[in-house]
């Protein structure tokens, strides 16, 4: 298979980890940038959820505190009736 690549920065990219010595070539940058997304999604909870956003929320240190954004009527939209 042949890949190509479009974009002239990502090509500049490339190169230039492969001049840094880290890699030999392009097929270790594309493996190591996989590998690097394959591991990131694993780390990623599964249960990530709006529950679990408003569940560390709920448990702030500060309960005291108001959250709630306020809510500004704006003049330069019309009703509509649907």
């Amino acid at each position: 298979m042949s890949l190509e690549i479009h974009k002239p920065e990502l090509v500049q990219r490339v190169t230039a980890l492969i001049q840094t010595g880290r890699f030999h070539n392009a097929d270790e940058v594309i493996e190591k940038a996989l590998d690097a997304l394959e591991e990131r999604a694993a780390a990623a909870p599964a249960s990530a959820t709006g529950a679990v956003v408003l569940a560390a929320l709920q448990a702030r240190p500060y309960p005291k505190i108001d959250l709630t954004p306020p809510r500004v009527r704006l003049t330069n939209v019309r009703d509509v009736a649907l």
